[in-house]
């Protein structure tokens, strides 16, 4: 029922809308997930992401070398250090991937913010 709603209010603004805003406001629209991931390199902080993502890489690296020396070791202290440091690893790149769904996250409500901007000034120039 929401959606029939939904769609009754877009089909509205539509009509309202000259055509380079109804393009803007088509633009809007939900993404799939590539191109959520997408928008997170195209925006103010891609170069961030883009570092993030190379030093994740590095930390997936360290993490298979201390996999490797887990296994390769009978000594229970390096095996207590290489589990450590492997588990470390694998934090550091959760906290790294935690940080791109938090930007995906601000798209997606920075795109609904603009539409709600969009469809006020579509509303309050029709009421005129």
């Amino acid at each position: 029922m929401m959606d029939k709603k939904t769609e009754k209010i877009d089909e509205l603004i539509k009509e309202t809308l000259s055509k380079e805003e109804a393009a803007f406001y088509d633009d809007l629209e939900e993404q799939n997930l590539i191109g959520k991931i997408g928008e997170v390199y195209k925006g103010k902080l891609g170069w961030l992401a883009a570092i993030m993502n190379v030093v994740h890489l590095l930390m997936f690296m360290a993490f298979i070398y201390c996999l490797v020396q887990f296994f390769s070791t009978d000594n229970t202290n390096e095996l207590i250090k290489w589990a450590s440091a492997g588990f470390l690893s694998m934090i550091a790149m959760s906290m790294l991937k935690l940080f791109v769904w938090m930007q995906m996250d601000k798209n997606d409500i920075l795109r609904e913010l603009k539409r709600l901007e969009l469809q006020i000034a579509t509303l309050s120039r029709t009421e005129k």
